[in-house]
């Protein structure tokens, strides 16, 4: 479950938490753009390291390697999936697939590093309000930040329920991949119960406060852009163009290129 709280908000006072959400999902799109554009594995790494700044300026650096933790499993599977694959029906060289596959895992690793850094300092409330003034409806608005919230908690919940279940001498980790399915059926079902229970107590909540009963709604804030958003939207724009120039006009060595002109 370290995986989501790589989604979790946290309130902390920083330069990257006071950024105006649309504009930090202007940078995490762009670099999404550019890390499905790029195979080259040297570009791949240049985006992943140009998040690390960001990281340590929102101080969020400890649930951040949580949720890269999480995601090592899926990593791992998309390098060997990559690798394997390249080696019985291709014919390149060993060094050439290995960098392949390593550039597609760090293809995903920067996909769900630019993600994680977005929703640690973004607050649901803020995305809301950003979605709205960006004239979403305020339905699909609502829908989405509830599944924001929602999904640690369920995360937490989906932990505490594992951890009771071995109390009672459940092993989920022994038997074949079928046995292991079924161990997981005590998990799944108190868990889906509690989230029907959770949604049903949300719709009483929102029927009791009127909820859709104007259309015409106002907000207690307003979004504005600052110094800094403005300063993340001309650095945004400036690596982008730089990319794309050099996606366009520039060959990109690969890394055993670049090691046989450094020895």
């Amino acid at each position: 479950m370290s995986f989501f709280e790589g989604l979790r908000f946290r309130k902390i006072s920083s330069p990257i938490h006071d950024l105006d959400p649309r504009v930090k999902f202007i940078f995490v799109m762009a670099i999404f753009i550019l890390a499905v554009i790029f195979w080259e594995l040297p570009a791949l790494i240049i985006l992943f390291i140009l998040q690390i700044p960001f990281i340590f300026l929102a101080r969020v650096s400890k649930q951040w390697l949580r949720s890269m933790k999480g995601t090592a499993f899926l990593a791992a599977l998309i390098f060997i999936t990559n690798f394997v694959f390249r080696f019985f029906y291709g014919s390149e060289s060993l060094a050439y697939l290995l960098e392949q596959a390593t550039a597609m895992t760090f293809r995903f690793i920067v996909l769900i590093s630019s993600f994680s850094i977005f929703f640690l300092t973004t607050s649901p409330d803020m995305l809301g309000l950003a979605l709205e003034q960006s004239r979403f409806p305020y339905e699909f608005c609502f829908a989405f930040t509830t599944a924001v919230r929602f999904v640690p908690v369920m995360a937490d919940e989906a932990q505490t329920i594992m951890d009771a279940q071995k109390a009672r001498g459940l092993e989920l980790e022994k038997g074949n991949f079928l046995k292991r399915v079924r161990n997981y059926i005590p998990i799944l079902v108190p868990l889906i119960v509690n989230a029907i229970r959770r949604s049903i107590e949300l719709a009483e909540a929102m029927e009791s406060r009127a909820w859709g009963a104007t259309k015409k709604r106002t907000s207690l804030y307003v979004l504005k852009l600052k110094r800094n958003d403005y300063l993340l939207i001309l650095l945004t724009a400036a690596v982008f163009a730089v990319a794309i120039y050099i996606k366009l006009y520039v060959p990109i060595p690969s890394i055993s290129q670049l090691l046989r002109l450094q020895f």
